[in-house]
């Protein structure tokens, strides 16, 4: 008979028995019991009748096996995530959690970390508490609690999701946001859209802001050519690491302003790049600084040391391997996830833990 249990975690500390149903993409569920928390195999996005069958199976079978009595339920933000309709249905108290906050929590609940965070939390789209797209976020994390101390600079997603799968649409946000907004056509005139984009991100319409860093990394590939359109969300950016050779900073390819990192200087250095490779070497390398910078100096402001990077980004393991060489250059002791993913396949953990302290 095949166990219903995919990862055993230790938690700090025994709490009380909790179920997590976890986000849409790459779902997976946890319960705790005592000081473990268990997490379910990955059921894929919840978006096919295969997925969502595995995933209510799974939430039964995960509760039977490990004979856990969940207190209450866990659930993302997002109303239309089918995991949030579930645990709405479920005759148990809901503990909604913030995306991020989760993706924190998650590290730190790995490490047997039971204290307080800055939270390093980059991914390509979770709800903020006022229907936000975040995505790039700087927290300050402690327990339930948690605190958006900054983010990243918001960039327009020229028709809206859309823009995930077609980075050349996030270039052209850039562009317009430069004050070029006339040479999206002509730069990309192999996409029929691109003749109108000027006028419609001029006017914002359907163009929805966002801080996420997947999006930013989405915007470095459409300047550079890289997958203009691609076949999967993901597939333009784990391309631009391939490329890597050596990470290079451009100390002048970003800025930070009440909380706020800004890497336009950096794109704008982008779109002028004629070599991919030589523009995945300066983007890595300019955001591994900036990163290390802006997460150091909230450390140091608040006196918190514990640096947790979490979110689907970190899959990147030049961007990791670059950020946590840089914290530890600051002194600081920088969490990252190996148990399970940092990405949404192991949000369940931090949704769990979150639900577990809370009161």
């Amino acid at each position: 008979m095949m166990t219903a249990i995919a990862a055993t975690i230790a938690l700090p500390r025994a709490v009380p028995g909790v179920l997590a149903v976890g986000a849409f993409l790459k779902n997976t569920i946890c319960v705790t019991k005592g000081d473990r928390a268990y997490l379910s195999p990955v059921h894929g996005d919840l978006g096919t009748p295969e997925a969502i069958a595995g995933f209510e199976a799974s939430v039964e079978a995960l509760v039977a096996e490990t004979g856990a009595s969940p207190l209450r339920v866990a659930h993302d933000l997002h109303p239309d995530f089918h995991s949030t309709r579930f645990a709405q249905g479920l005759d148990l108290p809901l503990v909604p959690v913030q995306h991020h906050h989760a993706h924190a929590a998650a590290v730190a609940a790995e490490h047997g970390h039971d204290g307080p965070v800055i939270a390093l939390s980059l991914d390509g789209f979770g709800l903020g508490p006022g229907n936000q797209s975040w995505g790039g976020e700087l927290l300050l994390v402690d327990g339930a609690e948690f605190r958006r101390i900054g983010h990243l600079a918001l960039l327009p997603q020229p028709g809206g999701d859309v823009a995930a799968r077609e980075p050349w649409r996030m270039a052209a946000g850039v562009l317009q946001r430069l004050g070029r907004g006339d040479e999206i056509a002509r730069r990309f005139r192999d996409f029929p859209a691109a003749a109108m984009l000027n006028r419609v991100l001029h006017k914002r319409l359907n163009c929805p802001e966002t801080s996420s860093a997947g999006r930013l990394f989405d915007a470095a590939c459409g300047l550079l050519g890289i997958h203009p359109v691609a076949e999967f969300e993901g597939q333009a950016p784990m391309a631009l690491e391939a490329m890597v050779t050596e990470p290079v900073a451009v100390a002048s390819g970003w800025l930070l302003q009440d909380g706020i990192l800004d890497l336009m200087p950096l794109l704008a250095l982008l779109s002028t790049c004629t070599d991919p490779g030589k523009g995945a070497n300066l983007f890595h390398g300019t955001l591994i600084d900036a990163l290390t910078h802006w997460a150091a100096e909230a450390a140091q402001a608040v006196g918190v040391p514990t640096v947790t990077l979490g979110g689907g980004c970190f899959l990147n393991r030049v961007l990791r391997k670059g950020v946590v060489e840089g914290l530890t250059r600051y002194g600081l002791h920088p969490l990252t996830a190996s148990a399970v993913s940092p990405g949404d396949a192991g949000l369940s953990l931090g949704q769990a833990w979150i639900a577990a302290l809370s009161e």
